[in-house]
């Protein structure tokens, strides 16, 4: 081989009729991994390729050709040229491996796009279809009917945790499941074996398992099931809103990297709507019983508002609560015997709560709104779907009454605060309440509103005051009664009141 040829920037091999290496210059040595080559076969030269395309040019005559083949030895993308010559042929060598590996990232990350868009679309008809589910039978079915019968995966099953305890059961199931569900549910029933779906419901979180058959924690049963159905990859979503889990979503593909980052963070989503639906179902149902399950407990001093009543040595009743997101609530109290500026002192001492904000106040009592954060049992009992209908603490004990529908998981409630907080339950009732119609209800806030209120009222509701952006402003409405805008903000605010106290009181 010429000097110019033994230093050239690409491998360069010779190679003669009977298919032996003659010379190699410096740079094939080094791209190829080879050190006593001339005289050798080419084949014992130059590693294969996954498609033997350069031993493939020297069957017989060298074969004018070019190629772009993976050397798995080398772990190298290499061009080859093959150039025939009168004595045999010459083989030209170039590491192509980082253009190639870009081109494949670029590749794959619009493969991904493209999925991720598709999954996208199909999570959004989910949550769509989830804002108008009325109840956990439907939510169930809408959630796997919608995940299990597409093309992205294989199946989809929905799981509630049972009445009583933290067993799953299963609510719906959608797709080709084979025979990995009936694994699967058989493994619910094992004690001695944890799912994916249960792992999830324990800690919280999203559970991802993928490969699924290289997955020791994932069941021997499950594990040979999916392998014969094709079945490499598995997802649990957790149906939680607040602190509570609800249940799981197990969801199943054929691919073993199925669930990429940015899809888990979207099935997060899923999990956290569905969550909240649940609980709004449930929270319908407890709205539109005739009937309620009111379930008593006795408050120890770990409560925040028991600490409250302590330190102040006060007594402190619960008028309401309002969940402001996350594990967070806003605390409307009475506190008698005891004026603001002792609250605002003591509290400030007291571990989960945030702020204190004084609605009002005297010498002998206040009400004060309180920024509450963290997992407390007004928190937990919203989130199983109850209502916190009275509450009250004083030296460092309390009772808090809730409601939950009379077909509502009344064990678990019971058994999920007692022992998660420091409660007791007491006692379980069953009542009837009252049926308001809506006509009932518009005669009484007649007769609690004034002749003026009233004409106030529904000139600003038919001007579109209420409505956003205003069709009228304070100032119009006010000029068509001839009234001043302070008077009619009086009288709107008056009768607001009036309309608010029929439908928030809990005793109307």
């Amino acid at each position: 081989m010429d000097e110019p040829f033994q230093h050239a920037p690409i491998g360069i091999v010779e190679v003669s009729t009977d298919g032996a290496v003659t010379a190699i210059n410096e740079a094939a040595r080094s791209l190829i991994d080879a050190d006593d080559a001339v005289d050798s076969p080419l084949a014992e030269v130059v590693p294969r390729s996954v498609d033997d395309s350069l031993l493939g040019a020297f069957e017989g005559t060298a074969t004018d050709t070019s190629f772009e083949e993976y050397f798995p030895d080398l772990d190298r993308w290499l061009a080859v040229s093959v150039v025939p010559v009168d004595d045999g042929g010459v083989v030209y060598l170039q590491d192509v491996t980082e253009r190639r590996r870009y081109s494949q990232s670029v590749e794959r990350l619009r493969r991904e796009r493209k999925r991720t868009d598709v999954i996208e679309a199909v999570l959004s008809d989910v949550l769509a279809e989830l804002v108008g589910a009325t109840s956990r039978a439907e939510i169930a079915e809408t959630i796997a009917r919608a995940l299990g019968e597409t093309d992205l995966y294989e199946f989809a099953w929905v799981g509630e945790r049972d009445i009583g305890s933290d067993d799953l059961v299963v609510r719906a199931v959608a797709g080709e499941t084979g025979d990995t569900f009936a694994a699967i549910r058989d493994a619910l029933d094992d004690d001695a074996v944890r799912t994916v779906e249960e792992r999830a419901v324990e800690r919280g979180c999203l559970q991802t398992v993928q490969p699924l058959a290289d997955d020791p924690q994932v069941a021997e049963s499950v594990r040979i099931a999916a392998f014969a159905d094709g079945v490499q990859s598995g997802l649990a979503i957790p149906l939680a809103y607040g602190s509570n889990v609800h249940g799981v979503v197990g969801v199943y593909a054929g691919g073993t990297d199925a669930f990429a980052d940015r899809e888990r963070a979207s099935f997060e989503t899923v999990g956290e709507v569905a969550g909240f639906a649940v609980t709004a179902a449930r929270n319908r149902q407890l709205l539109l019983s005739d009937s309620v399950a009111e379930l008593t407990f006795d408050v120890g001093d770990g409560s925040v508002l028991s600490r409250l009543s302590r330190s102040l040595d006060a007594r402190v009743t619960l008028d309401g609560l309002v969940p402001h997101g996350g594990d967070a609530l806003l605390c409307f109290v009475s506190i008698e015997d005891a004026d603001v500026e002792a609250v605002e002192a003591v509290a400030v001492d007291i571990d989960g709560i945030e702020a204190v904000r004084t609605i009002r106040g005297s010498e002998s009592d206040c009400t004060v709104e309180l920024a509450v954060c963290g997992s407390t049992p007004l928190l937990a009992v919203s989130s199983l779907g109850g209502t916190v209908r009275r509450a009250s603490f004083e030296r460092g004990a309390g009772r808090l009454v809730v409601e939950l529908p009379p077909d509502g998981d009344v064990r678990r409630v019971a058994d999920t605060v007692s022992r998660e907080y420091d409660m007791e339950f007491v006692a379980k009732e069953q009542r009837d309440r009252s049926v308001t119609t809506a006509r009932e209800f518009r005669d009484e806030l007649n007769d609690r509103l004034t002749e003026r209120q009233r004409t106030v009222l529904r000139t600003a509701y038919l001007a579109d005051y209420f409505e956003s952006p205003r069709g009228s402003t304070a100032e119009q409405v006010a000029a068509s009664l001839d009234i001043t805008g302070s008077t009619l903000l009086h009288h709107l605010r008056a009768g607001e009141r009036k309309l608010l106290d029929v439908y928030l009181d809990g005793d109307t």
